[in-house]
C-alpha cells in the first residue's frame, strides 16, 4: 500500500487552492490573514503527500511564497525613499488572485451559457434528481479536488487516531476496494460520499477507499456530483447498469 501511487490531473492549481480556502473561511480577499492560509494550505499539501498524490511543482513554489510572505508580515514595516511606505507584502498575490477570480468566473459564465443554449428547457437540480428521471448536467455544481479533499477531512478527523500506512497489515487491496465500491454502486442510484465509508473502522481502511475512489474517478467509471451548492456529495456509477 506504500508503494501504491495515485496520478490524478491536478486540474486545480495552487491559486485556485488559495481561493477555496478564502471562500471557505469567508475571509476578505484584499486582507488576507497569510499565516493562517498559509496553515491551512500547507495542511492541504500534507495530506495530498499522505495520499501519495501527485504534488504539482507549482504547489510547493506556492508554499515558499506563503512562507516568505509571512515572513515579511511579521517585521515592522520599512519606510522606503522619500518616506514612503513599503507596499503591503500581500499586494503582488492579492492581484494575481483577483485576476485569476476574474478569468475563473467568466470561463464558468461561458460554460453556463453554452449548456443554457444546448437544452433550454432545463429542469431544476431537485426535480432532476427527485423524479426519477436522468440526472440533467444542468443539476451540477462544479467542484474538484479541493472540495473532496474538504470531504475526507471531515470523514477522517472522526476516524479512531492511528498512522495513516497502517494499511498493509489490514491486508486491504485497491483493487478490491475499488471491486467493492462498484459492486455497491449496482443497483443504487447514487451513494453519499459519508455513506461510502461505512464499514471502515480504521484510517488504514479509509484511505484506502479514498483511493479507490480517486481511481474511480480518475477511469471515469463513477461520477462525483452535488446537486446544491455546498449539498451532499454523491458517487454514482458513469454508466447505468444495463446499459449497452
Amino acid at each position: 500500500m506504500t508503494d501504491y501511487s495515485i496520478k490524478i490531473p491536478l486540474f486545480e492549481g495552487p491559486l485556485d487552492l488559495l481561493l477555496h480556502l478564502i471562500r471557505k473561511d469567508e475571509v476578505d480577499i484584499y486582507d488576507i490573514p497569510v499565516a493562517r492560509i498559509a496553515e491551512q494550505y500547507l495542511e492541504y499539501i500534507d495530506l495530498m503527500k499522505e495520499l501519495n498524490l501527485e504534488v504539482a511543482g507549482e504547489f510547493l513554489v506556492m508554499a515558499a511564497t506563503l512562507a516568505q510572505i509571512k515572513s515579511r508580515m511579521l517585521l515592522p514595516p520599512a519606510e522606503g525613499e522619500g518616506g514612503e511606505e513599503e507596499v503591503d507584502p500581500r499586494a503582488q498575490l492579492v492581484e494575481r488572485l483577483i485576476e485569476y477570480k476574474k478569468f475563473k468566473e467568466a470561463a464558468e459564465e461561458l460554460g453556463a451559457r453554452e449548456n443554457l443554449w444546448r437544452d433550454v428547457f432545463v429542469r431544476s437540480a431537485k426535480g432532476a434528481w427527485e423524479d426519477g428521471g436522468e440526472l440533467q448536467e444542468e443539476a451540477l455544481f462544479n467542484f474538484g479536488l479541493m472540495d473532496l479533499l474538504d470531504a475526507f477531512k471531515k470523514v477522517l478527523a472522526n476516524a479512531p487516531a492511528g498512522k495513516f500506512h497502517d494499511v498493509g497489515s489490514e491486508g486491504i487491496s485497491i483493487t478490491d476496494r475499488i471491486n467493492q465500491i462498484l459492486e455497491r454502486l449496482s443497483g443504487l442510484d447514487s451513494l453519499t460520499f459519508d455513506g461510502l465509508f461505512e464499514g471502515d473502522r480504521t484510517k488504514g481502511q479509509i484511505v484506502v477507499t479514498f483511493l479507490a475512489l480517486l481511481e474511480l474517478a480518475r477511469l471515469r467509471a463513477v461520477r462525483i456530483f452535488q446537486t446544491e451548492q455546498y449539498g451532499i456529495i454523491r458517487i454514482m456509477k458513469a454508466v447505468a447498469d444495463g446499459t449497452p
